[in-house]
C-alpha cells in the first residue's frame, strides 16, 4: 500500500473527530468534511490501480478533496465551531496534500 494512502487513512480518523465537534453546531459542514475526508483515501486507492492519465486524475481528485477537508477545518474555526485545530493534524494533512500534488502531476 502506498505511504500516502496509509497517511490519509490516519488523517481521516482524526478529521472524523473534528467533524463530530462541528456537527454540534452545523450538521451540513460536518457532513461536507466527512465526505471530503473519506474521498481522499478512496481516490488514492483508485489512482493506485489506474494507469497513466486515469491514475493521475484520481490523485488530482484526492488532492482536491484533501484541500476541501482543510478548508472545512478553517471554516469551522472561523465560525467558532472549533476552538482550534491541532498543529500535528494540520501538518499531516498538508503532508498528504503535498504528496498528492506530486502524484497528480
Amino acid at each position: 500500500m502506498m505511504v500516502v494512502y496509509r497517511k490519509a487513512i490516519a488523517v481521516v480518523g482524526r478529521l472524523g473527530a473534528m467533524a463530530g465537534e462541528i456537527a454540534r453546531n452545523d450538521a451540513d459542514l460536518a457532513r461536507q468534511l466527512r465526505r471530503a475526508a473519506a474521498s481522499v483515501p478512496l481516490n488514492i486507492s483508485e489512482g493506485e490501480h489506474g494507469l497513466g492519465r486515469r491514475g493521475k486524475a484520481s490523485f488530482a481528485v484526492a488532492l482536491g478533496s484533501a484541500r476541501e477537508s482543510r478548508a472545512c477545518l478553517d471554516v469551522g474555526v472561523a465560525l467558532g465551531y472549533l476552538q482550534g485545530v491541532d498543529d500535528a493534524l494540520r501538518d499531516d494533512l498538508d503532508h498528504v496534500i503535498a504528496m498528492l500534488y506530486r502524484l497528480s502531476r
